[in-house]
């Protein structure tokens, strides 16, 4: 194993890569469009994934409200909070924001370009839709100034847990999307889940490695949660899975940690919905969000440890 260096901090936090940039705070303006996915119009599937609630909508967006009003009022909410001198970046997350063709996805994305101090774009959707002409279309933003983030869904290495959830992509298509992106002149953040059905701590640890070993950016970690009125809140009653408990779930948030390359930025460390929406586990919510982020720099901490101390590969660009 290569020795690595690294700064004393416990991970290289977004917040942390946003003031080391542009020396200033930097807003995500999240928005909702009204698109769908492959695994739900049938294309690949339908009904989506086993875990999702309309496309990881959060529930104070509608799609049906203009993007350029979702944008603006964003905007505002952020410089009552933080003050005037603030940087945003607008972030596309319900559903899959690439799948639609090219002169409206063209539209959505220049919207943004209507707004000052306006520093970059956040485009989630899955792996299996990225092709060439997107990645083209959004390397333009990047040509212009801005900084292209695309958030690619991976969730598990573990193509058996991919099949259970109903992801209707593989783990090829995961690689496959981020050798292409990484051609140009874009940033890539991969989502992984801590805690799906039938899944141990051997496999967090290989979908971790998986990640660390790309040329990935950026990460966000999120615990699995049930949410009301899907096909995992039904496995959940039946008894078909256990979900973690916080203690748990931030000893292998750490295991994780520690695996990543020092240069990675990691997004986030937990995931949250509406206490309305949730199922299970009732820490899951955004009453508890701080508590696990503590509890995960906790157990780092503890260990004297820190984002790369077991980083496994050769670096790449470190």
């Amino acid at each position: 194993m290569v020795e690595l260096k690294t700064e004393k901090r416990l991970y290289y936090s977004l917040k942390d890569y946003f003031r080391e940039k542009y020396g200033k705070r930097v807003q995500k303006i999240t928005v909702a469009l009204p698109f769908t996915c492959p695994n739900r119009d049938g294309t690949k599937g339908r009904g989506g994934c086993t875990y999702c609630y309309e496309g990881s909508k959060p529930s104070m967006l509608s799609p049906t409200i203009p993007l350029e009003v979702q944008i603006r009022e964003g905007i505002e909410r952020a410089k009552r909070k933080y003050g005037e001198d603030i940087y945003f970046t607008i972030y596309y997350q319900s559903y899959t924001n690439t799948y639609a063709d090219i002169e409206t996805l063209r539209s959505v994305y220049n919207i943004a370009l209507r707004f000052k101090n306006v520093v970059g774009i956040d485009i989630g959707t899955r792996p299996d839709c990225a092709p060439e002409e997107v990645l083209e279309l959004l390397d333009e933003y990047a040509s212009k100034g801005l900084e292209v983030w695309i958030e690619y869904g991976l969730q598990s290495a573990n193509f058996e847990t991919l099949k259970k959830i109903n992801r209707q992509h593989g783990i090829s298509d995961f690689v496959d999307a981020v050798l292409r992106t990484k051609r140009r002149n874009l940033k890539v953040c991969a989502h992984m889940i801590i805690g799906l059905p039938g899944e141990s701590e051997e496999d967090f640890i290989e979908t971790a490695k998986l990640i660390a070993s790309l040329p990935v950016d950026g990460i966000k970690i999120h615990p699995l949660h049930v949410i009301k009125g899907t096909l995992m809140e039904k496995q959940y009653f039946n008894g078909e899975f256990k979900v973690l408990s916080m203690d748990e779930y931030a000893q292998y948030c750490a295991d994780v940690i520690e695996l990543l390359p020092p240069n990675m930025v990691v997004h986030r460390i937990t995931g949250e919905t509406d206490e309305e929406r949730l199922v299970a586990p009732q820490w899951c919510t955004f009453k508890y969000k701080n508590e696990v982020i503590q509890k995960v720099k906790k157990v780092l901490e503890q260990r004297g440890s820190y984002q790369g101390i077991k980083y496994p590969f050769y670096k790449h660009g470190v």
